[in-house]
């Protein structure tokens, strides 16, 4: 929940590091996706990740984090999230979900995406699109809102106005990024009474939608890490990492810093530079 702890706002000069790394970010999500195919392991994209980031001199945000032993979260069909890369072969209809963040001179950038081999099952694809959606409308909220609880709000609208019963995970949140990946506010990605902070200048913020075409119910696999759904249903994940400026915002993990997907919210995007 929206807790106390101190939030750290950040200069322009910070932002434009963290907009390096939110680039490396987007680099190697790239490279994965031309990589990936039915018959290429999860280990073989880990493999790629670690090779753009390496080449950007940049260093993975997961790797050693809490003791996670892998550049990338790839997450397979019931598996929601912290997915460990290794020997599974992908499949044909397969729904993939890509976590990576990247670090460049002490600052972080965080982003996800959902991907569905071919062969895909229809509802699996409407899945993706929806997260990917409801992210959208999360982030623009972060442009139209007063406090963070919008984000929130924004979400659960989206994923309602999709007219399917979608699960929203909840035990697993955005969060505020910067110096370390993970700090304060929390920022949720469903409806509560609590507005949260007010939006400044200088938070910088990850927005990380979670859905299920089932049960929201979870459970940690016995590797402590990998997050599944109890009823076996399928998930999507997409997430972007988004500073706020004095003139707006502006994602710092989308290459064009989130001008298109945005502009269908009617927000312009206003890089901090």
């Amino acid at each position: 929940m929206f807790g106390r702890e101190k939030i750290e706002y950040k200069t322009a000069e910070q932002v434009r590091t963290m907009r390096r790394a939110g680039l490396v970010v987007a680099d190697a999500h790239a490279a994965v996706r031309a990589a990936m195919r039915p018959g290429v392991t999860t280990a073989e994209l880990d493999a790629v990740a670690a090779e753009v980031i390496a080449g950007a001199g940049a260093t993975p945000s997961f790797l050693g984090y809490h003791g996670y032993p892998a550049t990338l979260c790839v997450s397979v069909n019931d598996e929601i999230v912290h997915g460990i890369p290794g020997d599974r072969v992908l499949a044909p209809g397969d729904v993939v979900s890509v976590d990576c963040g990247a670090v460049v001179d002490g600052w972080h950038g965080d982003a996800a995406f959902t991907v569905v081999l071919p062969d895909a099952d229809p509802a699996d694809v409407a899945l993706s699109a929806a997260t990917e959606d409801a992210l959208w409308a999360g982030i623009a909220a972060l442009a139209t809102g007063e406090r963070l609880g919008a984000v929130g709000d924004a979400i659960e609208d989206s994923v309602e106005a999709a007219g399917v019963p979608y699960g929203i995970v909840q035990e697993y949140i955005g969060h505020g990024i910067g110096s370390a990946m993970h700090q304060p506010p929390d920022v949720l990605n469903y409806r509560t009474r609590e507005k949260g902070p007010r939006l400044r200048a200088g938070m910088c913020l990850a927005v990380e939608p979670m859905l299920t075409r089932g049960s929201r119910a979870i459970q940690v696999l016995e590797d402590d890490w990998t997050v599944v759904t109890v009823d076996g249903s399928r998930a999507a994940h997409w997430e972007h990492t988004v500073a706020i400026g004095p003139d707006g915002i502006w994602v710092l993990t989308a290459p064009d810093g989130g001008a298109e997907r945005l502009a269908r919210h009617g927000v312009t995007v206003a890089p901090w530079e």
